[in-house]
């Protein structure tokens, strides 16, 4: 890689605010720290304005004019193939949005690459979703942005109904199938619902704030700890 193109790159790496590591550039672009180190500091003489220092990582401040964003071939096609996936199997306005979203990829590609986009054989079946789950993918995505408690009507695998308010927090797709990951008030306990068994949801008129130990990120500690446990009994946090 030419040295203009690896600048050209460092900076690009550092779109969105992004703390990045010489080690991290340097493992992306094929070169020493050392090499990263220099370039960096060739980008700073040259009026970028990039802050940070070795061994903690760098970052550009806001407002910096970058150059219009190009895609590489690899990209087009990750990007081309997750908007295919979502348009098939997320809410219907996920749907909507990644089908403009492939009209924008290929808005900003030359004319040569344009191609490009309709040569990615990647596909993926087309409404496999039905739109009743559309449309709670819609509202549990909203929700969750949103930190809306939600009273929701349920059944388990077994058929046995119960109504709850939960705490949304993320969504998890497991190929065919939809889950919502929550705080359960009534069990108060983490709880994982298929969207295909909720019967009926609504807004309880209430907003939650973050807590300790009910927050995504406390999720996902108490399910590496449980899977850490091995040989014992799990703990069960589907509903």
């Amino acid at each position: 890689m030419r040295r203009a193109d690896r600048l050209f790159q460092i900076v690009q790496h550092f779109r969105g605010g992004r703390l990045v590591t010489a080690q991290k550039l340097g493992q992306w672009l094929e070169v020493s720290e050392r090499t990263i180190y220099r370039d960096i500091a060739d980008l700073q003489s040259s009026g970028v304005p990039i802050d940070g220092e070795a061994g903690v990582g760098y970052m550009m401040r806001e407002g910096f004019d970058l150059p219009p964003l190009m895609f590489t071939r690899d990209e087009i096609v990750a990007l081309v193939a997750g908007a295919r996936m979502v348009r098939a199997f997320g809410g219907a306005t996920m749907a909507r949005a990644a089908e403009e979203a492939l009209v924008k990829i290929g808005s900003v590609l030359p004319d040569n690459e344009k191609a490009r986009i309709e040569r990615t054989e990647i596909h993926s079946p087309m409404w496999v979703v039905t739109d009743a789950d559309r449309k709670v993918i819609d509202a549990l995505e909203r929700a969750v942005e949103e930190r809306k408690v939600l009273t929701i009507e349920y059944k388990d695998e077994s058929g046995q109904a119960s109504s709850r308010d939960v705490r949304p927090l993320g969504l998890w797709f497991w190929g065919r199938v939809w889950t919502l990951v929550a705080w359960c008030e009534m069990r108060e306990d983490f709880r994982t619902f298929r969207i295909d068994r909720v019967a009926s949801l609504a807004c309880s008129g209430r907003v939650f704030k973050p807590e300790r130990g009910r927050q995504l990120a406390d999720f996902y500690r108490a399910m590496e700890r449980e899977e850490a446990r091995d040989g014992m009994t799990r703990r069960s946090y589907y509903a």
